[in-house]
């Protein structure tokens, strides 16, 4: 389907067999590929992934696959956001050519055994608290990537720790691609834009912008020279209703080692609000 022509919805892939024939004859016209992997639920940063690729390539792929792998125990597989038909009108209006959207048997066809370990850059921050899951992430971008064989693939900077490990993965397995970061898209109030802020009650939601101000606080006192600065704002999130604080840290923007003065550094966190978790960043430029 061309993005000229007029649709209620984007055109779907279901298997690998139908994306790769579509992804050829693109390829025939000389036609270079982009592709914005998501786990659906789609809002407006995931809209500005696909405008971002756009910019990118002549044709956009938008895989839409809530991958098991990447859930832990107890995590929230099974209540994760999930709205196909929603999610094609919206790829329909965001100029996107092909909706990827796999079945779990498609990805994960009987026997399969294979995984991708993403090493020490795993190991930290999100790593700590949830074991296992950026292996699962590793494991079905890599896919999704020799699947489709874009010529860029495009992710938000939300989820900054899965950038750099994508980032990793890709030059560490010489997967032919250009991984293209994009900032991370915020409400008016600076709460960053997550399918999972659906779960947030009225007033869980009216303090979750704390977060990113609490972050923007961090920068501004670390980069004054204050080595308590994360530390105080653990301490002001617990005081203003967060249930819990996994992490807030200053680390090293590239190999998220502690951070050293004359490098780009960011300041990450991840804090909960009842059973809701949120996650952000900032940069810290030196």
């Amino acid at each position: 389907m061309s993005r000229d022509t007029a649709t209620a919805e984007v055109a779907a892939a279901p298997t690998v067999a139908e994306l790769r024939r579509s992804l050829a004859a693109w390829r025939r016209a000389g036609e270079a590929v982009a592709l914005v992997p998501t786990m659906g639920a789609l809002h407006a940063g995931h809209l500005a992934l696909v405008a971002r690729a756009r910019t990118q390539a002549r044709r956009v792929v938008a895989s839409i696959f809530v991958n098991p792998t990447q859930f832990g125990p107890g995590e929230d597989l099974t209540r994760y956001p999930r709205d196909p038909t929603g999610d094609r009108c919206k790829l329909a209006e965001a100029g996107c050519d092909l909706a990827f959207m796999p079945t779990v048997a498609e990805m994960y066809p009987d026997g399969f055994v294979a995984r991708i370990d993403p090493g020490p850059l795993a190991a930290t921050l999100e790593g700590r608290f949830r074991p296992g899951h950026f292996a699962g992430v590793a494991t079905i971008v890599a896919k999704l990537l020799l699947q489709a064989l874009p010529d860029v693939a495009v992710f938000g900077e939300k989820d900054y720790q899965q950038l750099l490990i994508i980032r990793r993965v890709a030059r560490d397995l010489d997967i032919p691609v250009q991984i293209e970061g994009v900032p991370t898209v915020r409400e008016s109030d600076g709460l960053a834009l997550s399918s999972r802020n659906a779960y947030l009650t009225a007033d869980e939601r009216a303090r979750a912008p704390l977060l990113h101000r609490t972050l923007r606080d961090v920068a501004r006192r670390h980069a004054g020279g204050d080595a308590a600065a994360a530390g105080a704002g653990t301490r002001a999130l617990l005081a203003a209703g967060f249930a819990k604080v996994d992490y807030l840290e200053v680390r090293d923007a590239e190999t998220l080692d502690a951070p050293h003065a004359a490098r780009p550094a960011r300041v990450l966190a991840a804090a909960w609000l009842g059973k809701t978790r949120l996650i952000d960043n900032i940069a810290l430029v030196p």
